[in-house]
Protein backbone atom coordinates (compact mmCIF):
# COMPACT_ATOMS: atom_id res chain seq x y z
CA UNK A 1 0.00 0.00 0.00
CA UNK A 2 1.85 3.50 -0.72
CA UNK A 3 2.24 5.64 1.71
CA UNK A 4 0.40 9.21 2.10
CA UNK A 5 2.41 12.37 1.74
CA UNK A 6 2.59 14.45 4.74
CA UNK A 7 0.54 17.07 2.44
CA UNK A 8 -2.33 14.87 1.34
CA UNK A 9 -2.41 13.26 5.11
CA UNK A 10 -2.99 16.64 6.50
CA UNK A 11 -5.75 17.40 3.72
CA UNK A 12 -7.17 14.04 4.83
CA UNK A 13 -7.57 15.33 8.52
CA UNK A 14 -8.67 19.19 7.38
CA UNK A 15 -11.77 17.99 5.42
CA UNK A 16 -14.49 17.35 7.73
CA UNK A 17 -13.54 20.96 9.22
CA UNK A 18 -13.28 22.21 5.49
CA UNK A 19 -16.86 20.34 4.60
CA UNK A 20 -18.36 21.63 7.98
CA UNK A 21 -17.15 25.75 7.65
CA UNK A 22 -19.08 25.39 4.17
CA UNK A 23 -21.97 24.32 5.25
CA UNK A 24 -22.27 26.48 8.27
CA UNK A 25 -24.57 29.67 8.31
CA UNK A 26 -23.14 32.97 8.92
CA UNK A 27 -24.04 34.19 11.64
CA UNK A 28 -26.98 36.46 11.90
CA UNK A 29 -26.24 40.28 12.92
CA UNK A 30 -28.24 41.51 15.79
CA UNK A 31 -28.41 44.48 17.48
CA UNK A 32 -29.72 45.87 20.82
CA UNK A 33 -33.27 47.37 20.41
CA UNK A 34 -33.91 51.44 20.31
CA UNK A 35 -35.76 51.18 23.59
CA UNK A 36 -35.80 48.14 26.26
CA UNK A 37 -37.89 47.58 29.30
CA UNK A 38 -37.58 45.31 32.62
CA UNK A 39 -40.38 44.23 34.55
CA UNK A 40 -39.19 42.56 37.75
CA UNK A 41 -42.44 40.65 39.90
CA UNK A 42 -41.83 39.20 43.61
CA UNK A 43 -44.16 37.62 45.79
CA UNK A 44 -42.95 37.86 49.24
CA UNK A 45 -44.17 36.33 52.56
CA UNK A 46 -42.70 36.30 56.28
CA UNK A 47 -44.18 34.97 59.36
CA UNK A 48 -42.24 37.42 61.81
CA UNK A 49 -44.29 40.85 61.79
CA UNK A 50 -42.36 43.82 61.93
CA UNK A 51 -39.02 42.39 60.05
CA UNK A 52 -38.93 45.82 57.27
CA UNK A 53 -38.47 48.12 60.43
CA UNK A 54 -36.57 45.67 61.94
CA UNK A 55 -34.12 45.42 59.85
CA UNK A 56 -33.72 48.89 59.53
CA UNK A 57 -35.83 48.22 55.55
CA UNK A 58 -38.47 50.15 56.34
CA UNK A 59 -39.43 53.14 58.92
CA UNK A 60 -42.85 53.72 60.32
CA UNK A 61 -44.05 57.03 59.77
CA UNK A 62 -45.08 59.56 62.25
CA UNK A 63 -48.66 58.89 62.28
CA UNK A 64 -47.92 55.43 62.93
CA UNK A 65 -46.26 56.33 66.48
CA UNK A 66 -49.29 57.99 67.83
CA UNK A 67 -51.87 55.26 66.82
CA UNK A 68 -52.51 56.46 63.47
CA UNK A 69 -52.56 53.90 60.49
CA UNK A 70 -52.37 56.51 57.59
CA UNK A 71 -52.33 55.58 53.62
CA UNK A 72 -51.20 52.19 53.98
CA UNK A 73 -51.12 52.23 50.30
CA UNK A 74 -48.78 55.01 49.76
CA UNK A 75 -44.52 54.65 50.56
CA UNK A 76 -43.38 52.55 48.10
CA UNK A 77 -39.76 52.78 47.55
CA UNK A 78 -37.75 50.78 43.72
CA UNK A 79 -35.66 47.68 44.58
CA UNK A 80 -38.02 46.13 47.13
CA UNK A 81 -37.70 42.78 44.72
CA UNK A 82 -34.37 42.85 45.10
CA UNK A 83 -34.24 43.42 48.84
CA UNK A 84 -33.34 40.04 50.07
CA UNK A 85 -36.36 39.59 51.63
CA UNK A 86 -36.17 42.17 54.25
CA UNK A 87 -39.69 43.52 53.32
CA UNK A 88 -43.07 43.15 54.33
CA UNK A 89 -45.21 40.29 52.84
CA UNK A 90 -46.78 41.59 49.51
CA UNK A 91 -46.23 41.63 45.97
CA UNK A 92 -43.80 44.03 44.56
CA UNK A 93 -43.21 45.35 41.18
CA UNK A 94 -39.74 47.27 39.76
CA UNK A 95 -40.14 48.69 36.09
CA UNK A 96 -37.66 50.46 34.39
CA UNK A 97 -37.09 51.66 30.41
CA UNK A 98 -34.16 52.97 28.93
CA UNK A 99 -34.10 54.36 25.14
CA UNK A 100 -30.77 54.66 23.38
CA UNK A 101 -32.62 57.29 20.99
CA UNK A 102 -32.53 59.77 24.09
CA UNK A 103 -30.12 58.32 26.94
CA UNK A 104 -31.09 61.02 29.33
CA UNK A 105 -34.74 59.90 29.25
CA UNK A 106 -35.69 61.76 32.35
CA UNK A 107 -39.57 60.50 32.47
CA UNK A 108 -42.00 57.79 30.79
CA UNK A 109 -45.40 56.19 31.25
CA UNK A 110 -46.45 52.45 31.58
CA UNK A 111 -49.92 51.35 31.13
CA UNK A 112 -50.74 48.78 32.82
CA UNK A 113 -54.29 46.58 32.99
CA UNK A 114 -57.30 46.89 35.15
CA UNK A 115 -56.24 43.77 36.65
CA UNK A 116 -53.21 45.43 38.19
CA UNK A 117 -55.24 47.63 40.01
CA UNK A 118 -53.12 50.45 39.37
CA UNK A 119 -54.41 51.17 35.73
CA UNK A 120 -54.19 53.52 33.41
CA UNK A 121 -50.83 54.08 33.76
CA UNK A 122 -47.64 53.97 36.42
CA UNK A 123 -45.38 57.29 36.04
CA UNK A 124 -41.90 56.20 35.53
CA UNK A 125 -39.19 58.49 36.79
CA UNK A 126 -35.89 58.78 36.59
CA UNK A 127 -33.12 60.24 39.23
CA UNK A 128 -30.81 63.17 38.63
CA UNK A 129 -27.37 62.72 38.32
CA UNK A 130 -25.64 64.00 41.38
CA UNK A 131 -22.33 65.98 41.18
CA UNK A 132 -19.31 63.88 42.79
CA UNK A 133 -17.45 66.10 45.88
CA UNK A 134 -13.62 65.92 45.34
CA UNK A 135 -12.22 64.15 47.70
CA UNK A 136 -11.18 66.26 51.03
CA UNK A 137 -7.12 66.91 51.10
CA UNK A 138 -5.60 64.09 53.98
CA UNK A 139 -2.87 65.38 56.07
CA UNK A 140 0.29 63.15 55.92
CA UNK A 141 2.72 65.06 57.89
CA UNK A 142 1.73 63.20 60.89
CA UNK A 143 2.29 59.73 60.20
CA UNK A 144 0.77 56.93 62.67
CA UNK A 145 0.64 53.33 62.90
CA UNK A 146 -1.93 51.26 61.48
CA UNK A 147 -4.23 49.26 63.49
CA UNK A 148 -4.92 45.73 63.36
CA UNK A 149 -7.05 43.31 64.69
CA UNK A 150 -7.12 39.95 63.68
CA UNK A 151 -10.19 38.51 63.19
CA UNK A 152 -11.65 36.10 65.66
CA UNK A 153 -14.22 33.28 64.88
CA UNK A 154 -14.86 30.77 62.53
CA UNK A 155 -17.19 29.87 59.41
CA UNK A 156 -18.91 26.42 59.31
CA UNK A 157 -20.52 25.43 55.78
CA UNK A 158 -23.01 22.57 55.40
CA UNK A 159 -25.08 21.35 52.41
CA UNK A 160 -27.50 19.00 51.17
CA UNK A 161 -31.19 18.32 52.90
CA UNK A 162 -31.22 15.42 55.35
CA UNK A 163 -31.44 15.07 59.17
CA UNK A 164 -27.64 14.09 59.21
CA UNK A 165 -24.85 15.81 59.01
CA UNK A 166 -23.22 14.18 55.88
CA UNK A 167 -19.49 12.83 55.84
CA UNK A 168 -17.02 15.46 54.97
CA UNK A 169 -18.98 18.35 56.73
CA UNK A 170 -18.69 21.14 57.62
CA UNK A 171 -16.17 23.00 55.55
CA UNK A 172 -14.88 25.64 58.25
CA UNK A 173 -12.93 28.54 57.87
CA UNK A 174 -10.99 29.79 60.39
CA UNK A 175 -10.89 33.68 60.47
CA UNK A 176 -8.17 33.85 62.16
CA UNK A 177 -5.82 31.66 60.10
CA UNK A 178 -7.42 31.54 57.07
CA UNK A 179 -5.68 32.29 53.24
CA UNK A 180 -7.14 32.90 49.86
CA UNK A 181 -7.69 28.96 48.82
CA UNK A 182 -9.43 28.38 52.10
CA UNK A 183 -11.78 31.13 50.97
CA UNK A 184 -12.54 29.76 47.61
CA UNK A 185 -12.86 26.46 48.75
CA UNK A 186 -15.31 27.99 51.49
CA UNK A 187 -17.15 30.86 50.10
CA UNK A 188 -18.90 28.95 46.30
CA UNK A 189 -21.63 30.77 45.34
CA UNK A 190 -23.23 29.83 42.04
CA UNK A 191 -26.33 31.57 39.92
CA UNK A 192 -26.05 34.59 37.31
CA UNK A 193 -28.37 37.29 38.29
CA UNK A 194 -28.48 38.87 34.86
CA UNK A 195 -29.49 42.66 34.28
CA UNK A 196 -32.97 43.99 35.32
CA UNK A 197 -34.81 46.86 36.52
CA UNK A 198 -32.95 49.18 37.65
CA UNK A 199 -32.70 53.01 38.75
CA UNK A 200 -30.20 55.53 37.37
CA UNK A 201 -30.14 58.82 35.73
CA UNK A 202 -31.62 58.38 32.08
CA UNK A 203 -33.27 55.35 33.03
CA UNK A 204 -37.15 56.13 33.98
CA UNK A 205 -37.89 53.68 37.03
CA UNK A 206 -41.34 52.68 39.52
CA UNK A 207 -41.81 53.31 41.82
CA UNK A 208 -40.35 56.50 43.07
CA UNK A 209 -40.96 59.29 45.10
CA UNK A 210 -43.97 61.18 42.87
CA UNK A 211 -45.81 57.51 42.18
CA UNK A 212 -45.11 55.32 44.88
CA UNK A 213 -47.92 53.46 45.06
CA UNK A 214 -48.25 50.00 46.76
CA UNK A 215 -49.28 47.30 44.83
CA UNK A 216 -52.89 45.90 46.35
CA UNK A 217 -53.30 42.19 47.35
CA UNK A 218 -54.49 40.28 44.98
CA UNK A 219 -53.44 42.42 41.80
CA UNK A 220 -52.45 40.77 38.50
CA UNK A 221 -50.83 42.01 35.64
CA UNK A 222 -53.00 40.10 32.93
CA UNK A 223 -53.72 41.86 30.02
CA UNK A 224 -51.67 44.51 27.96
CA UNK A 225 -48.81 46.57 28.88
CA UNK A 226 -47.35 49.57 26.92
CA UNK A 227 -44.73 51.93 26.89
CA UNK A 228 -44.29 55.61 25.68
CA UNK A 229 -41.77 58.72 26.13
CA UNK A 230 -39.91 61.01 24.45
CA UNK A 231 -37.42 58.40 22.12
CA UNK A 232 -39.47 55.42 22.92
CA UNK A 233 -40.94 53.74 19.47
CA UNK A 234 -44.38 53.93 19.13
CA UNK A 235 -46.64 50.50 19.39
CA UNK A 236 -44.56 49.67 22.32
CA UNK A 237 -47.26 47.21 23.32
CA UNK A 238 -47.21 43.90 24.55
CA UNK A 239 -49.10 41.13 26.52
CA UNK A 240 -47.81 38.87 29.14
CA UNK A 241 -48.59 35.07 29.09
CA UNK A 242 -51.08 33.52 31.61
CA UNK A 243 -48.71 32.49 33.98
CA UNK A 244 -46.41 35.63 33.66
CA UNK A 245 -47.61 37.33 37.08
CA UNK A 246 -47.38 37.24 40.10
CA UNK A 247 -46.76 34.05 42.11
CA UNK A 248 -48.30 32.57 44.99
CA UNK A 249 -46.54 32.91 48.53
CA UNK A 250 -44.22 30.43 49.69
CA UNK A 251 -45.90 29.42 53.61
CA UNK A 252 -43.31 26.63 54.31
CA UNK A 253 -43.98 24.81 57.81
CA UNK A 254 -41.56 23.91 60.41
CA UNK A 255 -41.39 21.18 62.81
CA UNK A 256 -38.55 19.04 65.05
CA UNK A 257 -37.59 15.93 62.72
CA UNK A 258 -35.43 13.35 64.15
CA UNK A 259 -31.78 13.84 65.34
CA UNK A 260 -32.61 17.13 65.83
CA UNK A 261 -33.38 18.38 62.62
CA UNK A 262 -35.94 20.82 61.47
CA UNK A 263 -38.59 19.51 58.91
CA UNK A 264 -39.13 21.96 56.33
CA UNK A 265 -42.74 21.36 54.22
CA UNK A 266 -44.57 23.65 52.20
CA UNK A 267 -47.26 23.56 49.27
CA UNK A 268 -46.28 23.20 45.42
CA UNK A 269 -46.45 26.46 43.61
CA UNK A 270 -48.25 26.88 40.87
CA UNK A 271 -45.53 27.67 37.52
CA UNK A 272 -42.70 27.33 39.57
CA UNK A 273 -39.44 25.82 38.32
CA UNK A 274 -37.28 25.09 41.21
CA UNK A 275 -36.74 26.09 44.86
CA UNK A 276 -34.02 26.69 46.66
CA UNK A 277 -33.51 26.89 50.40
CA UNK A 278 -30.57 28.23 52.79
CA UNK A 279 -30.44 28.86 56.66
CA UNK A 280 -28.10 31.09 57.99
CA UNK A 281 -27.05 30.97 62.22
CA UNK A 282 -24.66 31.80 64.84
CA UNK A 283 -23.33 29.83 67.72
CA UNK A 284 -21.03 30.94 70.52
CA UNK A 285 -17.16 29.53 70.33
CA UNK A 286 -14.85 27.47 72.05
CA UNK A 287 -13.50 31.22 74.06
CA UNK A 288 -15.87 33.67 75.08
CA UNK A 289 -14.89 36.71 72.42
CA UNK A 290 -15.08 33.80 69.70
CA UNK A 291 -18.55 33.29 67.47
CA UNK A 292 -19.16 30.42 64.96
CA UNK A 293 -21.32 31.16 61.91
CA UNK A 294 -22.96 28.49 60.33
CA UNK A 295 -24.44 28.31 56.77
CA UNK A 296 -26.52 25.29 55.41
CA UNK A 297 -28.02 25.34 51.80
CA UNK A 298 -30.31 22.76 50.50
CA UNK A 299 -27.95 22.39 47.70
CA UNK A 300 -26.29 19.28 46.49
CA UNK A 301 -23.14 20.64 46.38
CA UNK A 302 -21.49 23.15 48.41
CA UNK A 303 -22.65 26.64 48.11
CA UNK A 304 -23.15 29.49 50.14
CA UNK A 305 -26.60 30.42 48.47
CA UNK A 306 -25.61 33.89 48.59
CA UNK A 307 -26.43 34.49 44.71
CA UNK A 308 -28.94 32.01 44.61
CA UNK A 309 -32.18 33.97 46.31
CA UNK A 310 -32.53 36.11 42.96
CA UNK A 311 -33.80 36.34 39.51
CA UNK A 312 -31.97 33.22 37.55
CA UNK A 313 -31.71 32.86 33.85
CA UNK A 314 -33.83 30.64 32.27
CA UNK A 315 -30.79 28.01 31.21
CA UNK A 316 -29.25 28.42 34.35
CA UNK A 317 -32.24 27.30 36.35
CA UNK A 318 -32.16 23.95 33.91
CA UNK A 319 -28.28 23.45 34.30
CA UNK A 320 -28.43 24.63 38.45
CA UNK A 321 -31.12 21.69 38.18
CA UNK A 322 -29.42 19.19 36.49
CA UNK A 323 -26.70 20.10 39.10
CA UNK A 324 -28.95 19.65 41.90
CA UNK A 325 -27.92 22.95 43.23
CA UNK A 326 -31.61 23.60 43.21
CA UNK A 327 -34.69 21.66 44.22
CA UNK A 328 -36.91 19.78 41.50
CA UNK A 329 -40.59 21.72 41.46
CA UNK A 330 -42.28 18.03 42.53
CA UNK A 331 -40.06 18.28 46.03
CA UNK A 332 -42.37 19.65 48.54
CA UNK A 333 -39.96 18.86 52.01
CA UNK A 334 -36.33 19.19 52.96
CA UNK A 335 -35.02 18.40 56.48
CA UNK A 336 -32.37 20.87 58.19
CA UNK A 337 -29.64 18.75 59.25
CA UNK A 338 -30.16 18.79 63.52
CA UNK A 339 -27.44 20.14 65.89
CA UNK A 340 -25.76 22.31 63.13
CA UNK A 341 -26.99 25.52 64.69
CA UNK A 342 -25.96 24.18 68.38
CA UNK A 343 -27.67 21.90 70.70
CA UNK A 344 -29.95 22.39 73.56
CA UNK A 345 -31.27 25.70 74.54
CA UNK A 346 -29.16 27.45 71.99
CA UNK A 347 -30.34 24.60 69.11
CA UNK A 348 -32.34 26.16 66.40
CA UNK A 349 -31.33 29.87 66.27
CA UNK A 350 -31.27 31.02 63.06
CA UNK A 351 -32.90 32.77 59.60
CA UNK A 352 -34.78 30.30 57.20
CA UNK A 353 -34.74 31.69 53.77
CA UNK A 354 -36.19 30.32 50.50
CA UNK A 355 -37.10 30.99 47.12
CA UNK A 356 -39.15 29.79 44.09
CA UNK A 357 -38.30 30.78 40.96
CA UNK A 358 -41.13 31.40 38.32
CA UNK A 359 -41.47 31.62 34.45
CA UNK A 360 -39.86 34.41 32.60
CA UNK A 361 -40.92 35.92 29.31
CA UNK A 362 -39.03 37.91 26.73
CA UNK A 363 -40.90 39.71 23.83
CA UNK A 364 -39.36 42.54 21.09
CA UNK A 365 -40.62 43.77 18.11
CA UNK A 366 -40.02 42.77 15.34
CA UNK A 367 -39.48 39.45 15.63
CA UNK A 368 -36.56 38.02 15.25
CA UNK A 369 -36.04 36.83 11.44
CA UNK A 370 -35.75 33.11 10.79
CA UNK A 371 -33.79 34.41 7.81
CA UNK A 372 -29.96 34.27 9.29
CA UNK A 373 -28.45 36.53 6.35
CA UNK A 374 -31.39 39.47 7.80
CA UNK A 375 -30.33 41.38 10.49
CA UNK A 376 -32.45 41.75 13.60
CA UNK A 377 -32.66 45.11 14.36
CA UNK A 378 -35.50 45.65 17.42
CA UNK A 379 -36.97 48.70 18.11
CA UNK A 380 -38.26 47.68 21.46
CA UNK A 381 -37.88 44.46 23.72
CA UNK A 382 -38.89 43.80 27.10
CA UNK A 383 -38.04 41.24 29.78
CA UNK A 384 -40.10 39.83 32.57
CA UNK A 385 -38.57 37.79 35.54
CA UNK A 386 -41.02 36.47 38.45
CA UNK A 387 -40.52 35.26 42.09
CA UNK A 388 -41.38 34.49 45.29
CA UNK A 389 -39.73 34.47 48.57
CA UNK A 390 -40.35 33.71 52.52
CA UNK A 391 -38.04 34.57 55.27
CA UNK A 392 -38.46 33.30 58.75
CA UNK A 393 -37.06 32.49 62.09
CA UNK A 394 -35.38 28.76 62.50
CA UNK A 395 -36.71 27.05 65.20
CA UNK A 396 -39.22 30.00 66.05
CA UNK A 397 -42.83 29.15 64.27
CA UNK A 398 -44.77 32.28 64.34
CA UNK A 399 -48.32 32.01 64.31
CA UNK A 400 -50.46 33.47 61.59
CA UNK A 401 -52.76 36.09 62.20
CA UNK A 402 -55.76 34.60 64.30
CA UNK A 403 -54.06 32.27 65.99
CA UNK A 404 -53.37 32.24 69.57
CA UNK A 405 -49.86 33.15 70.63
CA UNK A 406 -48.38 30.63 72.54
CA UNK A 407 -46.81 30.98 76.05
CA UNK A 408 -42.85 31.84 75.41
CA UNK A 409 -39.98 29.55 75.88
CA UNK A 410 -37.43 29.80 78.24
CA UNK A 411 -34.13 31.27 76.80
CA UNK A 412 -35.23 31.10 73.48
CA UNK A 413 -33.98 34.21 71.21
CA UNK A 414 -35.22 36.89 70.28
CA UNK A 415 -35.79 37.57 66.54
CA UNK A 416 -34.30 41.13 66.75
CA UNK A 417 -31.21 39.90 68.46
CA UNK A 418 -30.82 36.73 66.25
CA UNK A 419 -31.06 38.89 62.82
CA UNK A 420 -28.85 42.03 63.87
CA UNK A 421 -26.57 39.63 65.50
CA UNK A 422 -26.04 37.36 61.81
CA UNK A 423 -26.14 40.73 59.94
CA UNK A 424 -23.84 42.85 62.10
CA UNK A 425 -26.44 45.11 62.27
Amino acid sequence: MPTLRPLSAALLLLAPALAAAQTSKPAQVVKPPVAQAWLDLATHHSDMPGIAQMMGGGMPSLGSLFGKKGDQSRGNVFGQTQSMGFSAAGQYLDVSVHTRANPGLSEALQAVPPASQLSPTLQLIAPQPVAEKPPEPVRDDEPSEPKYEKPKGKLLLYWGCGEKVRAGQPRVLDFANMNLEDVQRIMVARGNTPKGARSQPGVPAWPNKQDDRKVPAGASLNGEHGFSGQGIPEGFKFELRPEVDFMAPLKPQRSPGAEGATQVRWEQLPHARAYFLSAMGAKPGAARDEAEMVLWSSSELPDTGFALHDYQTPGGITQLLKDKVLLQPSVTECAIPGGIFGQGAEGGAGMLRMSAYGPEQAVAYPPRPTDPKQAWEPQWAARVRTKSTYMGMLGVQMPTQGEQQPAPEVKKPKVTDVLKGLLGR
